[in-house]
């Protein structure tokens, strides 16, 4: 039900509503002086087209937020649907045994570049622009690298994994 649009929803309302929402599960990787950090990010969108665009949003609270700023580069790894091992470990689920999230994650990227994942579609971003909504940062970048590797993407839904099938496709498979 619609309310007034100058009155906000009730928080609780909110959030099961966007639980319904499918977001690709990305993992934002920055490096650089501040440090090599990552983190898994829902809150990926691209920006513009002219010029190339995206953004991601991070809490303004995290340590990758201010890494991002300081080294003012990001790359987004749109996780391939065998990543969920990968979205945990950044989201850290792994920390009380693993002090660091890359180990054992295949990268690549030169020294003090945001690193890329292993089997994901990276976009590699310099910071363009930073604000704050609420208890979290807007950060727009532009992008200055594309490695598409043409994996189906990893989706988050209802506060799990899921794979993205094409419509139409259930109903082949059935019949297979």
């Amino acid at each position: 039900m619609l309310k007034d649009p100058r009155t906000l929803v009730d928080r609780d309302r909110f959030i099961n509503a966007m639980r319904r929402v499918v977001a690709s599960v990305t993992v934002v990787t920055t490096d650089g002086p501040a440090g090599r950090f990552g983190a898994t990010v829902s809150a990926f969108s691209s920006v513009s087209a002219d010029p190339p665009s995206v953004l991601i949003c991070l809490n303004a609270a995290s340590r990758i937020a201010r890494a991002v700023q300081q080294n003012g580069r990001f790359c987004v790894n749109v996780l391939p649907e065998t990543g969920p091992e990968i979205a945990d470990r950044f989201a850290g689920r792994d920390d009380d045994w693993i002090t660091d999230r890359f180990s054992g994650v295949n990268t690549f990227g030169l020294p003090g570049t945001a690193p890329l994942i292993d089997g994901a579609t990276g976009f590699s971003c310099e910071l363009q622009q930073c604000m704050t909504s609420g208890s979290h940062l807007i950060l727009i970048g532009n992008v200055h690298g594309v490695l598409d590797a043409g994996a189906r993407p990893l989706a988050w839904r209802e506060g799990g994994y899921h794979r993205v099938i094409p419509a139409g496709a259930d109903a082949q498979l059935a019949a297979e």
